[in-house]
């Protein structure tokens, strides 16, 4: 894991999840807000946490991936995409960005307007069981899309960022109704540190994400679309090792430039 965690990029893209989370759940969280004057629609919440998503993978994405989500971090990491210590500090990251977000929020919004600073709360009507099905179905299209979407072998994938975008849209659109939506541990996990309400289905919205991103990750990059690799690549990319081919001819070159400017 040295070399991975002594580059200023990799610092670079923790501190991009951490405040890429925080922007996302203040403005999803803010958009869900049941002000006196005027109660927002399923529409506009799904929209805000959509198009929230999309300018965030589009600013961002070039520098950590724009994960934004613990489950979707977890599941990168079983597809054996990054590694072993990127994971974890991207789920502290955005754990950490989540709270601050819905923190920030609480403390610009007016006493009569907060509530419950929409927290995640299953409906009356749904079962704990129920409300884990909905939620591994949305995470598992909206992480299915993501990972079609962001895959360099694949060549005219269009905008991952509008793709992404609409997926969260559409998991809002379908999941507010059940469970609230969270697809996301971090969105859940912020408003209810900040306002102390863990309810006892809390976990629900832990499970259901991460099995649901998971279950695509295993079906995409081992099933669906496998990667081949070797046993020893697959323990570098855990370790934060890995150099692709591409890394390497790189270096090798930069190496060579070296050489030859250097004077005898």
């Amino acid at each position: 894991m040295k070399k991975e965690i002594l580059t200023l990029a990799f610092a670079r893209a923790v501190f991009v999840e951490f405040l890429s989370t925080l922007i996302f759940v203040f403005i999803g969280l803010g958009s869900a807000l049941k002000w006196p004057s005027a109660l927002p629609s399923i529409l506009q919440i799904a929209l805000a946490f959509g198009l929230a998503i999309g300018t965030l993978v589009q600013a961002f994405g070039h520098i950590s991936g724009a994960h934004i989500n613990p489950a979707v971090t977890i599941a990168f990491f079983v597809g054996n995409q990054i590694s072993l210590l990127r994971t974890l500090l991207y789920v502290l990251a955005q754990l950490v960005g989540a709270i601050a977000g819905a923190g920030i929020l609480y403390g610009v919004t007016p006493a009569n307007t907060r509530g419950n600073l929409a927290i995640n709360a299953i409906n009356t009507n749904v079962t704990p069981g129920q409300a884990l099905v909905v939620e591994i179905i949305l995470t598992f299209q909206l992480a299915a899309c993501i990972f079609a979407s962001t895959d360099n072998r694949r060549s005219g994938v269009g905008s991952p960022a509008l793709s992404i975008g609409l997926s969260v849209t559409v998991g809002h659109l379908v999941g507010i109704y059940f469970t609230g939506c969270s697809m996301n541990p971090a969105r859940s996990f912020g408003p209810a540190v900040v306002t102390r309400r863990f309810s006892s289905a809390h976990w629900v919205f832990w499970v259901g994400p991460i099995l649901g991103a998971c279950l695509a990750s295993l079906l995409y990059f081992y099933i669906l679309v496998p990667y081949c690799m070797n046993m020893s690549d697959r323990v570098a990319i855990i370790k934060g090792t890995y150099e692709s081919e591409e890394e390497w001819e790189e270096q090798r070159e930069e190496r060579k430039k070296s050489m030859e400017l250097t004077p005898p």
